[in-house]
């Protein structure tokens, strides 16, 4: 599994008009499920999202994980980000994992990420997205 992570001050993601996921302040995070991904490497990303220190402390260092700051943690599925983009200026996503396996391990992440932290909100797998994020702002 591959994350693409943007701290953010909000997010959400709407599906035909109906806000499906929002958080304020706290993770967005693009997750691309790979054919050969199991439970082991949705424990290991979650993990990751959860303790990833790339928040700001008292000093304006990045020192703070997500559950330091009580932010939230938004999870988008995006398959492309398993294409291979090697040869040629067509991707292949060759690689991703079938939409049953997909679907089946982007879920067992979701369940994961709620039974672990409350604030975490989701999506439905496959849908067509509107994705709106403001980004945080960078410490002085």
């Amino acid at each position: 599994m591959r994350a693409l992570i943007q701290r953010v001050s909000r997010a959400s993601v709407d599906i035909d008009g109906e806000t499906v996921g929002r958080i304020d302040q706290g993770l967005l995070a693009l997750v691309g499920v790979a054919a050969e991904d199991d439970r082991t490497n949705a424990d290991r990303l979650l993990h990751k999202l959860l303790h990833y220190r790339v928040f700001a402390d008292g000093e304006g260092r990045m020192n703070c994980n997500l559950q330091q700051i009580e932010g939230g943690l938004l999870l988008v599925s995006q398959f492309t980000l398993v294409a291979s983009t090697d040869k040629g200026l067509r991707p292949s996503f060759s690689s991703a994992a079938p939409p049953s396996h997909g679907q089946a391990m982007f879920a067992s992440l979701v369940d994961q990420a709620q039974t672990a932290w409350l604030n975490a909100a989701t999506l439905r797998f496959g849908a067509r997205l509107h994705v709106e994020l403001l980004p945080t702002r960078p410490a002085p």
